[in-house]
């Protein structure tokens, strides 16, 4: 019964954390919106397995180290911000440049060698989740708190992580499936020009905020 309630209380938490605008719904609807939905959710999916990786290396008490050694967080904060910086960048640099995508080409900021690959997409979901500490020293300070006592620690953080990995691929879902509904408007090359300025310009401030904030 501890458990069941752990779960529900763990649910409501993390799912106004999914529900709240942010990176991953900055990429996850970026990607999709120019139909590539095979990358899409390779974006979902390896946004998934980072969250799944953070709470399996708390639930072994891993990641508490992080957020104990200055220097450890400091340099994941740096190559983190570094990368989200540098990915905003390029999908500026090319919408001023003229590089926008025709409606059946790959979008050259984010596909590799023309494949709409669930791969492709699968490593820049993963890397922007394990490259974000804060991820981690959110699973640090709140995890913990959800584990009944007496209950075995690595298996009861990770059917909690799991409850928000389920609720994470739920809410990808609609927010792919109302990407769908803009396919008519974003073959338009002034729409697709706008849609990459605001998502690099949300990518690279996330990156900005990481690098300098507290």
């Amino acid at each position: 019964m501890a458990l069941t309630a752990s779960l529900w209380t763990f649910a409501l938490v993390v799912g106004l954390l999914t529900l709240t605008p942010g990176l991953d719904t900055a990429l996850i609807l970026r990607t999709s919106a120019l139909g590539r939905r095979r990358r899409a959710w390779g974006v979902v999916l390896g946004i998934q397995t980072g969250t799944l990786t953070w709470g399996a290396l708390t639930s072994l008490g891993v990641t508490a180290l992080l957020t104990a050694s200055h220097l450890a967080y400091e340099s994941l904060r740096w190559v983190g911000a570094a990368y989200l910086v540098w990915m905003g960048a390029r999908m500026l640099r090319d919408t001023f440049r003229g590089r926008t995508p025709a409606a059946d080409d790959v979008p050259a900021s984010l596909l590799p060698a023309g494949a709409d690959s669930v791969g492709g997409g699968w490593r820049q979901g993963l890397l922007t989740n394990l490259l974000n500490p804060k991820m981690g020293a959110f699973y640090v300070a709140v995890l913990p708190q959800f584990i009944p006592p007496g209950a075995d620690h690595f298996t009861a953080g990770l059917l909690l992580t799991s409850v928000h990995i389920v609720l994470g691929l739920v809410w990808s879902a609609v927010l792919i499936g109302c990407a769908r509904l803009l396919d008519g408007w974003l073959r338009k090359p002034r729409a697709r020009r706008l849609l990459d300025r605001i998502t690099g310009t949300v990518v690279a401030g996330f990156g900005i905020r990481l690098a300098f904030g507290e």
